[in-house]
């Protein structure tokens, strides 16, 4: 666990957490975006994960080889049920 006020966490380092994995979810309000081929989408993936601060978008989950970032209460529902 890492606290994001503490650690600042930048888009190389953020594309470096991320880029192995197989999906990542990001949501924005009722939005919801999910990236399978995040290899092919390395900018429009770092546009949707870091937040205006430059840091990464609180909270970021890693279940299995997947991510969530951002919070939406139904995709939080459905991915840990």
């Amino acid at each position: 666990m890492v606290d994001a006020r503490k650690n600042r966490i930048e888009p190389g380092q953020a594309w470096d957490i991320v880029k192995d994995s197989k999906i990542i979810n990001v949501a924005k309000g009722k939005k919801v975006v999910r990236f399978d081929a995040i290899i092919n989408e390395q900018e429009e993936v770092l546009k949707k994960i870091m937040g205006p601060s430059g840091n990464l978008r609180a909270p970021t989950l890693r279940v299995g080889d997947e991510y969530v970032v951002g919070f939406n209460l139904e995709l939080y529902e459905e991915r840990f049920k």
